[in-house]
């Protein structure tokens, strides 16, 4: 439905599949209206053997797929999407749509506050699927803009439930490892077990909540960070509105209108010192489906970064950024405007890449040419 309503893609052209791999939940496994497998979760080689013959099959039934993998887990959402993103045009939306999405809100944000994207320092809060690829995300488009691979790790600082992540950690995931610390960086590195002493201690520029936990941007965080950056980056994304680590509101409020802020639910306008506060919403439905169009509508083989980096630019100028309280993200009620916007940025990058399997010279022609409209 989002497909289809943000970005015009044909319904008839979408299928939706869910894989059943099992529950571990008792209550379901005891329950005779329960619908699904009756059997414990599968897990590892056998897992994995079942989801690559789905994606083989699928790919021999529909040749030109555009394959959308959702809500696979923190253990295996990663695992899945790296097996296939270099052979079929795969994207994760947890992964890969969240990490879009903020890192849009970013670029916005710093349009703003007229800084760079490579003399900042990343902290997320909440280290899972979302949290890790949005870090990843960034850090790629660090990359692209001309830092060293060393040059940008130096610059991220993962936080989970057990504080700052060191090197040494034996529960780090593969995608939490490249971004963990040594501890030799800090004098206190044993007290750093929560998020308030990392802040302390990093003095981060751009803070991103992903951690299902409310309330932790406390007023204490939040005015450490406003007193030596001019401009601090704060997106609490969690959501619903009850999991969020801060509101809109209090973050205007505690930095002086200094924060620019996107959040994961939607938030009222918040006025201020008589300017009204602008909040955007950092919602991968502003981008995910226009992704697929762009890149369904150039026929492209693969969804590789330098496309996912042009969806993102793709939203800056919709906003006017000089305008006092501006957002950093697009208005979601402008949403089938700047799908056609990020779709053609998307597909002609494509089309540069020569990832296309049809000659396609012009890729808005393209994009009009399988665009569905409701018209009966």
């Amino acid at each position: 439905m989002v497909y289809t309503a943000a970005a015009g893609i044909d319904p008839k052209s979408v299928l939706p599949v869910v894989l059943d791999a099992g529950t571990n939940r008792e209550t379901l496994l005891e329950d005779k209206l329960y619908l699904g497998n009756r059997h414990k979760r599968v897990y590892g080689d056998k897992y994995y053997d079942f989801v690559d013959k789905f994606v083989q099959t699928a790919e021999k039934l529909f040749p030109r797929l555009y394959l959308h993998f959702e809500d696979f887990g923190r253990s295996n959402a990663a695992n899945v999407l790296h097996k296939y993103w270099k052979t079929y045009p795969v994207f994760n939306d947890d992964i890969q749509g969240t990490g879009i999405i903020t890192l849009a809100g970013i670029l916005g944000a710093l349009k703003i506050s007229g800084e760079k994207l490579t003399d900042q320092k990343y902290m997320c809060f909440g280290a899972g699927t979302a949290g890790a690829g949005i870090a990843d995300r960034v850090y790629q488009e660090m990359l692209q803009q001309g830092l060293s691979e060393d040059e940008a790790r130096s610059r991220f600082y993962l936080v989970d439930k057990q504080g700052l992540l060191f090197d040494d950690m034996d529960d780090l995931t593969p995608e939490q490892r490249p971004f963990a610390r040594k501890r030799i960086e800090f004098t206190n590195a044993n007290e750093l077990t929560n998020l308030e002493a990392a802040v302390k201690a990093v003095k981060p520029t751009i803070l991103v909540g992903t951690s299902t936990q409310p309330n932790t941007f406390t007023e204490t965080i939040v005015k450490e960070m406003a007193s030596y950056t001019a401009r601090p980056i704060i997106f609490p994304l969690s959501n619903p509105t009850k999991l969020a680590e801060a509101t809109a509101e209090n973050l205007i409020k505690w930095t002086d209108g200094k924060a620019l802020v996107a959040t994961g639910i939607p938030a009222d306008p918040v006025e201020y010192n008589g300017v009204t506060y602008e909040i955007g919403q950092a919602n991968n439905a502003l981008i995910y489906p226009a992704l697929g169009l762009g890149a369904i509508a150039s026929t492209a083989k693969l969804v590789t970064n330098e496309m996912i980096s042009k969806a993102a630019h793709s939203l800056g100028g919709i906003v006017d950024t000089t305008k006092p309280g501006a957002a950093t993200l697009p208005p979601v009620s402008k949403l089938t405007e700047f799908s056609q916007r990020v779709a053609e940025a998307v597909g002609q990058c494509a089309l540069d890449q020569k990832l296309n399997r049809e000659d396609i010279t012009d890729i808005k022609v393209a994009i009009e040419k399988i665009k569905w409209t409701p018209k009966y």
